[in-house]
């Protein structure tokens, strides 16, 4: 059973990471674009992002195997990041769905601009740019979503923090059977606040030993 209080007080109490340059343009672009303040809208468009480097990791896999498939051991190593890069994907993905729900839930008022064209931008930026670091040295691409995931983690606990009153109501959603079924807000959040740190987690383990290890 998961103790949700010792989830928040152990990133609460962990200082973030040092984050590098890109990360830090990124996350200064969507203060600038959406304010320094966390909200639901926020998470949303972050978790349109928080999508993209496992794609770009899964399409380098995949270009990899058309030219190692004749090594199958190799080849079989780099499905098993494709599989691994896909089930990080699709955790993401419900956290999008998720997030979304409480959009719709909560009769939040979105923009076409801010919130849809926008994000599909920053995504593409995001995706290529995971796409190269990857290609030219993937310690690079792990450890900016590294940083992106720490710097998820801690928006979501933070909120958590902050909203105590909201993190009171009581959560049912469509997707129960799929992620998981969780009391309240709070639970919800921290939960996918501890899905990004295990992301996190996952990318720094990947720095010494980066490529389809």
């Amino acid at each position: 059973m998961i103790d949700y209080d010792k989830e928040l007080e152990k990133t609460l109490s962990t200082p973030r990471m040092n984050y590098g340059i890109l990360a830090k343009i990124l996350f200064s672009t969507m203060d600038i674009l959406y304010g320094k303040k966390a909200t639901i809208l926020k998470f949303k468009v972050l978790e349109i992002i928080a999508r993209v480097p496992y794609q770009a990791w899964e399409q380098v896999a995949y270009v990899a195997i058309t030219h190692k498939y004749e090594s199958p051991a190799f080849a079989k190593r780099i499905f098993e990041f494709v599989r691994e890069a896909r089930e990080q994907q699709d955790n993401e993905q419900w956290h999008l769905l998720i997030i979304e729900e409480l959009v719709l839930k909560m009769n939040l008022k979105k923009s076409f601009l801010k919130h849809r064209l926008l994000p599909q931008l920053i995504a593409f930026f995001y995706y290529h740019v995971s796409w190269l670091l990857y290609v030219i040295n993937p310690k690079l691409s792990y450890q900016l979503n590294a940083h992106f995931e720490d710097h998820a983690e801690h928006e979501y606990m933070n909120f958590v923090k902050d909203n105590e009153e909201l993190m009171q109501t009581p959560h049912s959603s469509s997707f129960e059977e799929d992620y998981g079924k969780f009391n309240n807000l709070k639970e919800l959040f921290i939960q996918i606040a501890m899905d990004e740190r295990h992301h996190k987690e996952e990318s720094l383990s990947k720095i010494s030993n980066p490529r389809f290890s």
